[in-house]
C-alpha cells in the first residue's frame, strides 16, 4: 500500500501516549502528520469501572494533549465515531492496531482508517503466529515462548546461553515475607505530583458521577501512577536503582502494611503506551551486569515484561475473539455483591477482605493477591469466568480487556481447560499463611477445614477438587491433591459444609 500523504491525521487512543506510537522511524505517522484524541464518554458508560483507573486514564490522555500543542486536535464526545467525525470529517485517518479485539472491529470497518501495525511490544503478531504454529499444539506455554524471546532479542543472554546458566530462576523468587517484619524496609515507589489537569478530571468525573451519567467503583484519592511519559521514566529509573535489587527473592510474598513491596508499579505506564518494555528490559540488565543488582531480581522482572506480559497479548490474538467465553469447567455462579462493590465488609476472611479494600481505595494490588486470593477464591467457588474477567477488568487501574482475558480465562480460572497453563492456580490457606502475614489475625485457621474455624481457602480448595475430581485425576500435576481427597476422614462434612457456606 502506497505511503499516506504528510497531512494525513493519525489517530492515537487513549493506550498509545508514548513517543514511540508517533515514531515514523518505528513506523508510525509521518513526523509532521497532524494528530487526533478522541475522549469518548460512552468508553465509561458500558462498565463501571473503579474511579481510580478513569482518573488515571483521562489525565494521561489530556496531560499527553497538553504536551503535543498545536500538533493534536482533541475532541470531548459522546462515541469514538462522533469525535472522528468531528475531528477530520471523511478524511482519511491512520491508527496503530488498537488492543481490544472490540476497538480493532471497530477501527476495521471505517473505510477511512488504515490500521498500522501495533505498537509497545518485542514481538509482532506475525513473529508470534509463526512460533506458535510451529508448535503444532493447542496448548501454548509461557515458559518456551520466554525462552524464544530472551534468545531471538538476546536480553539476560551470554552466547547462546542464559546468563546464570538457567533460564528459569523461580526457586530463588519465593522466599516469604521476613519473619516479623512491618515492610521490606526498601525505599518507596515513585509517586507522582498531581496538577491542574488532575483538579479538571476529578471535576468533570464528579459532575458526571453526579448526572447519573456514569457510575464508579472504588476510591479516587491522589493519583497513584505516571500520566506522562517524563512521570513514568522517573518511576522506572527508581525501580530500577533503587528497589529492584529486592524485588526478585520477595516477589511472591505478601505483606499487610506494605503493599507494594519492592513491586515496579509500571504497569499502568507500560499499559498507557507511556514506556515501552524494550527500554523496561534493557535498564533491568544494566543494573545486573554493571553489578548493582542480583540476577535473580533482573531475572525475575524480565520474565514479568518480556514473558508474562508478552505472552498474554499475543494469546489474546492468537485465541482470537471467542477464547473469552471459555468455561471449561462449568462455573456458572454470579459474583457476590461484596465483591462487586469492592467491600472488604463482606467477608471475615482476613486475607480476602484486606485484598479488597487494598483494590477499592487504589485500584491496584500485586500478581499474588491478584491469583493466589481473589482469583483463586473466585474459582474456589465456581463463579462464572467471563464475569470474573470482567470484573478485574474494571476494578484494576492496569486493567485491560487484552490484559485480562488470557491471565484471567486461562492463568486465574482455568476457563479454557489448560490451553495456557498446566493447572489450576489455587490452593488452600497453608499457602497464604506461609507467603503473607495475613493469616495471624484472622479469625479463620489455614490448618483447619471443617468447623467454626475452618479456612474459607483451605475447605475451598478440598472442595474445589472434589467437584472436578475427574478432571484433575490424569493431570500430572494434579493427580497427588487428587488421592489426597481419599484420605481425608471428615470429607463428607466438609462438602456439607461448604453447600451451606455463602460467597
Amino acid at each position: 500500500m502506497s505511503a499516506e500523504k504528510s497531512d494525513t491525521p493519525h489517530w492515537l487512543f487513549g493506550d498509545q501516549l508514548g513517543p514511540h506510537f508517533v515514531d515514523p522511524a518505528r513506523g508510525g505517522p509521518r513526523r509532521d502528520a497532524p494528530l487526533v484524541m478522541i475522549e469518548s464518554r460512552s468508553v465509561f458508560r458500558r462498565r463501571r469501572f473503579h474511579r481510580a483507573k478513569a482518573h488515571l486514564v483521562l489525565s494521561a490522555m489530556r496531560h499527553r494533549a497538553a504536551e503535543l500543542g498545536d500538533r493534536v486536535r482533541y475532541v470531548k464526545a459522546d462515541t469514538y465515531r462522533q469525535g472522528l467525525r468531528e475531528a477530520v470529517g471523511d478524511a482519511r485517518v491512520t491508527v496503530h492496531h488498537p488492543t481490544s479485539h472490540a476497538a480493532r472491529a471497530f477501527v476495521g470497518a471505517l473505510p477511512s482508517v488504515r490500521v498500522l501495525p501495533a505498537r509497545g511490544f518485542l514481538v509482532t503478531h506475525d513473529e508470534f503466529r509463526v512460533w506458535a504454529d510451529e508448535r503444532g499444539t493447542k496448548r501454548l506455554r509461557q515458559e518456551d515462548f520466554y525462552r524464544w524471546v530472551r534468545q531471538t532479542h538476546d536480553v539476560l543472554m551470554e552466547g547462546d546461553r542464559p546468563a546464570g546458566g538457567q533460564w528459569n530462576l523461580d526457586h530463588d523468587n519465593r522466599r516469604p515475607p521476613p519473619r516479623g517484619a512491618a515492610d521490606l524496609g526498601v525505599p518507596a515507589p515513585y509517586r507522582p505530583r498531581e496538577s491542574d489537569i488532575d483538579a479538571e478530571v476529578r471535576s468533570d468525573l464528579d459532575r458526571w458521577a453526579r448526572d447519573g451519567d456514569v457510575e464508579f467503583v472504588g476510591e479516587d484519592g491522589p493519583r497513584g501512577f505516571p500520566a506522562t511519559r517524563r512521570a513514568a521514566l522517573a518511576a522506572l529509573r527508581r525501580f530500577t536503582e533503587h528497589r529492584l535489587a529486592t524485588f526478585g527473592s520477595y516477589e511472591d510474598a505478601v505483606l499487610s502494611e506494605d503493599a507494594t513491596m519492592s513491586h515496579s508499579l509500571l504497569s499502568t505506564s507500560l499499559n498507557l503506551g507511556l514506556l515501552d518494555p524494550a527500554e523496561c528490559v534493557e535498564r533491568a540488565e544494566e543494573r545486573w551486569r554493571s553489578g548493582a543488582v542480583p540476577l535473580n531480581s533482573a531475572e525475575g522482572f524480565v520474565r514479568q515484561i518480556a514473558g508474562w506480559r508478552e505472552f498474554v497479548w499475543h494469546v489474546y490474538w492468537y485465541f482470537e475473539e471467542g477464547y473469552r467465553a471459555s468455561n471449561a469447567l462449568g462455573h456458572h455462579k454470579p459474583l457476590p455483591d461484596y465483591f462487586t462493590q469492592l467491600s472488604s465488609d463482606g467477608t471475615e476472611a482476613n486475607c480476602l477482605s484486606h485484598t479488597l479494600k487494598q483494590v477499592g481505595s487504589t485500584g491496584w494490588t500485586h500478581h499474588i493477591p491478584r491469583l493466589m486470593i481473589l482469583g483463586s477464591f473466585a474459582l474456589q467457588r465456581g463463579w462464572e469466568p467471563r464475569a470474573v474477567t470482567d470484573w478485574f477488568h474494571r476494578s484494576f487501574v492496569d486493567g485491560y480487556d487484552w490484559v485480562m482475558v488470557p491471565n484471567v480465562v486461562g492463568m486465574s480460572q482455568y476457563a479454557d481447560g489448560g490451553r495456557m497453563t498446566t493447572k489450576p492456580y489455587t490452593s488452600g490457606g497453608a499457602y497464604i499463611n506461609r507467603m503473607s502475614d495475613l493469616c495471624a489475625p484472622c479469625r479463620y485457621k489455614p490448618s483447619v477445614r471443617v468447623g467454626d474455624d475452618a479456612c474459607p481457602f483451605t475447605a475451598g480448595y478440598w472442595t474445589f477438587l472434589h467437584r472436578h475430581r475427574d478432571r484433575f485425576a490424569h493431570n500430572a500435576r494434579m493427580t497427588r491433591a487428587v488421592r489426597g481427597l481419599d484420605r481425608l476422614p471428615d470429607l463428607d462434612a466438609l462438602l456439607e459444609q461448604e453447600r451451606g457456606r455463602g460467597d
